[in-house]
């Protein structure tokens, strides 16, 4: 799915593209500016601002008003609206940084890129196809973290139907 996301949703643009999505992130747009993206670029308008929920709904865009409180929270609701799957799916996943597609990446590839230790202990890479940014990601310590925010958002889903 494309969204685009005011500048209170940082993290949940991190998650969304992580998980697949095309998630355009407008920390310094204006208002005006969020709403004419969403409509211009087909993207659906995720804010927590009800003043800008209201304003892109009299304008025809197509607008969600996140309310959670947590990650895990607002991805329950997302995936609630919208059938998102709640899972990383590195094949699918674009670059959190970024947005843009993450391809598989050969040890050699990355050397020189990742910390040492990392390069010894890891086999699987996937880095950033922007050269502008070029970030290189592995399943490190903080994929647990991941897969439990995951987790904890599946369950909050479950418990809501």
């Amino acid at each position: 799915m494309r969204f685009v996301l005011d500048g209170m949703l940082g993290k949940l643009t991190r998650w969304l593209r992580m998980m697949g999505h095309d998630a355009l992130y407008l920390n310094d747009a204006k208002d005006q500016e969020l709403v004419a993206s969403a409509i211009q670029e087909k993207r659906i308008l995720l804010t927590s601002d009800v003043a800008l929920y209201r304003q892109a709904t009299a304008r025809g865009a197509d607008t969600f008003l996140v309310k959670g409180k947590t990650e895990a929270e607002r991805l329950a609701e997302l995936a609630d609206r919208f059938k998102l799957d709640l899972s990383v799916d590195t094949s699918e996943s674009r670059c959190p940084a970024c947005g843009s597609v993450l391809n598989a990446a050969s040890k050699e590839e990355v050397r020189g890129r990742v910390p040492e230790t990392t390069f010894k202990v890891f086999d699987e890479f996937w880095a950033c196809s922007n050269p502008d940014c070029g970030k290189v990601y592995w399943q490190g310590s903080h994929w647990e973290n991941i897969s439990a925010v995951l987790e904890k958002a599946r369950k909050i889903q479950n418990r809501k139907r």
